[in-house]
């Protein structure tokens, strides 16, 4: 299934049906009077953050979304049926945003969160309702309040605890198989990776979810290789780790461009904490290892990691650092529990 995490969609709730003018005519009852109906209320337009889906790939092909109009009133003083409201089912993690796309209508960050998009229109009154001591055959009706419509962005920013980040050819992919049971597609070419990968990670007792993002490269935030545009799936981790290819002639100017397009990206991401390894290292010399490991470490101003995805050397002391990152996240995100009510308490 293609990747889409970006979708524009037009939608129109319904209409609200008009109220009916009728009398009433039966044998043997003089003065029936008005017996016409409302019309019935239109259909909302809801958003609804579903599990089991993780692209708007559906909306590539379904781009207008309407919700049904209500019915007209009916003698008998029947009221119309009301609209069949209509749900944008997305994946969690999604945000809906106004046409400019910057306006955050509502962000869908969990199972079953919902959003009131666009509010059906009410039907109008019968001439039934309108009857009264001094007016008791009126002769009108209100038609039904009109449709509500506008054009709306879906962004989806899929949710995970840890973001890996780097040049192309990092080896990111290859960290990301080694240390889940995800298959994401690994070459010796850059930009293997196309879409946001996720796998979930398991080190001692607790579990995570890793994402591989495509590789950056200098000029991103200006449009450069894949651009930017996949960093905003990193604005909801709790930790980023960037991945510095040991091979690299320059190591610090690699780890400063990834640095700088961040920074320019903005979003909050520059702030969230980060882990830096230096990786591939069983394909550099021992004797060159300890200048460029102290080179990265100065570039950062923090201890940096050794690892290789190949051999596994260092993978669970950065798996475990992440974990703990992430559990110091959680807690923290976590709601206090009330005091537990006893009787001393009154």
């Amino acid at each position: 299934m293609k990747f889409l995490d970006v979708a524009k969609v037009y939608i129109k709730s319904g209409a609200g049906g008009n109220g009916c003018v009728a009398f009433r005519r039966e044998k043997f009852i003089e003065y029936g009077g008005p017996w016409g109906g409302d019309g019935g209320r239109g259909g909302d337009v809801w958003a609804e953050a579903v599990e089991n889906l993780n692209t708007l790939i559906d909306y590539r092909y379904q781009q207008h979304i309407s919700a049904k109009n209500g019915e007209h009133g009916m003698g008998k003083e029947m009221t119309g049926a009301r609209g069949d409201d209509v749900v944008l089912r997305v994946p969690v993690g999604t945000q809906v945003c106004e046409e400019d796309g910057e306006t955050l209508i509502a962000d869908l960050d969990r199972a079953g969160a919902r959003a009131l998009l666009l509010k059906g229109g009410n039907g109008g009154f019968g001439n039934a309702h309108f009857k009264s001591a001094t007016n008791q055959a009126p002769r009108h009706a209100n038609p039904g309040q009109p449709s509500e419509e506008k054009t709306i962005i879906l962004k989806l920013k899929l949710i995970a605890d840890a973001g890996l980040i780097g040049l192309p050819n990092a080896g990111k992919s290859t960290f990301l198989s080694r240390v889940s049971a995800a298959r994401p597609k690994i070459a010796d070419y850059p930009f293997t990776t196309l879409a946001p990968q996720l796998g979930v990670v398991k080190i001692d007792t607790t579990d995570f979810v890793l994402a591989d993002l495509p590789g950056l490269i200098e000029g991103a935030h200006e449009g450069a290789g894949l651009g930017d545009r996949f960093l905003g799936h990193a604005e909801r981790c709790n930790v980023v780790l960037h991945l510095v290819d040991g091979t690299e002639s320059n190591i610090a100017r690699a780890y400063k461009t990834i640095r700088h397009e961040i920074e320019a990206y903005g979003h909050g991401l520059e702030k969230k904490p980060e882990i830096v390894a230096l990786n591939k290292v069983d394909a550099i010399e021992p004797s060159a290892l300890s200048r460029k490991k102290a080179s990265l470490e100065k570039a950062c101003g923090k201890s940096v990691f050794v690892i290789s995805g190949v051999s596994g050397e260092g993978i669970e002391d950065v798996l475990r650092t992440l974990a703990k990152e992430i559990v110091k996240k959680r807690t923290k995100a976590k709601p206090k529990r009330d005091a537990e009510w006893t009787p001393d308490s009154q």
